[in-house]
């Protein structure tokens, strides 16, 4: 069930009656955050506004507002699916028989239909507007909340090329509206994007290419946001969430390349010697304004579309929010990643209270004194893992998707001074509680139960838990009771 494009997700959440038309005038500024925010915490479907004041097109958001329309997105019922077929995929073996290597030849090339295509024709270049004719200001951009300073792209898939490999990144940056034809490039230091602009300056490049995609098929959306290594290109991860390649076409004025089936294209540069905007504040995804700072300005040299396109946003701010959920297919699709780097993981949680770089609980098979202290450490070096402030490690009968359940088990386990650390890390750009920007420390809690090896004396109690001969005997007679 892959979607070549936006509107097949669209029609096919129509039919599953997952997606709201809205034809009342709505206003970008602000009233459209409103209603996004009571309808995604509420559950609610997805919204396509056709009535936005000031522009002719119209704008979808909340298209991944919960956990079954993001496993739809990436087609399947279940995220777990994802996660299941890359666990598949690392574990490899090659038969020894020839039968055996002939019946494992659909799985490998399944493998090879992932790299992308490019086409010499696009639906997203039916529509091309020159730099002379660009008007950021027609498009429906939202402000988000009072204190924003200005009107954002917060869908934007932005791409650019490393200047030393030519490898491709895309990354899901905001961008503040300047003026009709210039943003401001919000690719925090940790980013991909960052690091281009970073080498791009460091070789003398006046400018470093960029295109902006708004708006592609869902499985691309959401790998623009995967945290992927720098060899694994987002077109790559998202054929195989497709399980076929992603069809790619070459921008008009700059050398990239762009999904042939986006909605909306901005082609443009940023300007390695210009001097940097002042961006923000902005309504963040913690729920706090992260502050007004200094970041590169995108300037637009041409926008192609579709001849109906439809505009893709979002929406961040307290949980539970649109990113939330596509958080939390990070969560479920990566978890055979870290396992096989930390093999005696279970399962871990980032719960949205936490905004995913807060706190991650995580269940272990505990085979040695001190193994939670090692799996701490090993979390915190992995990838966009390392922002994460506070890990809590419990055993592996443990449910952490259970929030409560895995509070309750680790703080009954835990003596304060014995089973806390701290450590000094990176931190996470928008936190404001860091002591330094993007620098910081992180706590790690042993919640596991303790064993003699690690000097504990006492004796250690058991958990409360009934017998299955009573809970079958209850089973069985449950209607009696009348209940």
């Amino acid at each position: 069930m892959a979607f070549n494009n936006l509107d097949e997700f669209i029609q096919f959440l129509k039919k599953k009656r997952e997606l709201k038309v809205i034809d009342t005038e709505v206003d970008p500024n602000l009233e459209i955050t409103e209603i996004v925010d009571r309808v995604v915490k509420s559950g609610g479907p997805a919204l396509l506004f056709t009535n936005v004041k000031g522009s002719d097109i119209p704008l979808a958001i909340n298209l991944f507002g919960t956990k079954q329309r993001m496993a739809w997105a990436l087609g399947v019922e279940n995220l777990d699916e994802i996660g299941e077929r890359l666990s598949e995929m690392f574990n490899v073996k090659v038969p020894e028989s020839i039968l055996g290597k002939i019946a494992m030849m659909p799985k490998l090339m399944e493998i090879a239909k992932f790299p992308p295509k490019v086409v010499k024709k696009a639906p997203c270049q039916e529509v091309v507007i020159g730099s002379k004719d660009i008007d950021l200001y027609k498009l429906p951009i939202t402000t988000s909340w009072p204190k924003d300073g200005g009107q954002y792209i917060l869908f934007g898939q932005v791409v650019t090329k490393d200047p030393d490999t030519g490898l491709r990144n895309m990354g899901l940056y905001r961008l503040q509206v300047l003026d009709k034809n210039t943003t401001a490039m919000h690719w925090q230091r940790h980013k991909g994007g960052a690091a281009h602009f970073r080498k791009a300056k460091e070789k003398g490049m006046k400018r470093l290419e960029v295109a902006v995609v708004v708006g592609s098929d869902p499985a691309t959306m959401y790998s623009t946001s995967a945290p992927l290594p720098e060899s694994i290109e987002e077109y790559l991860f998202s054929g195989f969430l497709r399980k076929e390649p992603v069809e790619l076409v070459k921008c008009k004025t700059v050398d990239l390349e762009v999904p042939a089936e986006s909605e909306i294209v901005l082609e443009g540069y940023v300007d390695t010697e210009e001097e940097l905007r002042l961006e923000g504040p902005f309504g963040d995804h913690t729920g706090f304004y992260s502050l007004a700072d200094y970041y590169p300005a995108f300037h637009a040299t041409a926008i192609t579309m579709r001849k109906k396109p439809v505009f893709v946003s979002t929406v961040v701010g307290q949980p539970i929010m649109e990113d939330d959920w596509m958080g939390f297919a990070t969560e479920r699709i990566f978890l055979p990643l870290a396992k096989l780097v930390l093999p005696e993981l279970i399962d871990y949680h980032m719960p949205f209270e936490g905004i995913f770089h807060n706190l991650v609980f995580a269940s272990i098979d505990k085979q040695y004194p001190g193994h939670a202290f090692k799996v701490m450490n090993g979390l915190w070096g992995l990838g966009q893992m390392m922002f994460a402030k506070v890990i809590v490690v419990v055993d592996k009968d443990v449910n952490v998707q259970n929030t409560s359940e895995a509070w309750w088990y680790a703080l009954n386990n835990i003596d304060p001074q014995r089973d806390v650390i701290f450590t000094k890390g990176p931190a996470d750009v928008l936190d404001h509680s860091s002591q330094h920007f993007s620098f910081g420390t992180k706590m790690g809690i042993d919640g596991t139960r303790k064993w003699q090896d690690e000097g504990f004396t006492r004796p250690w109690p058991d958990k409360i838990v009934m017998s299955d001969e009573i809970k079958k005997l209850v089973d069985s007679k449950w209607k009696s009771y009348g209940f």
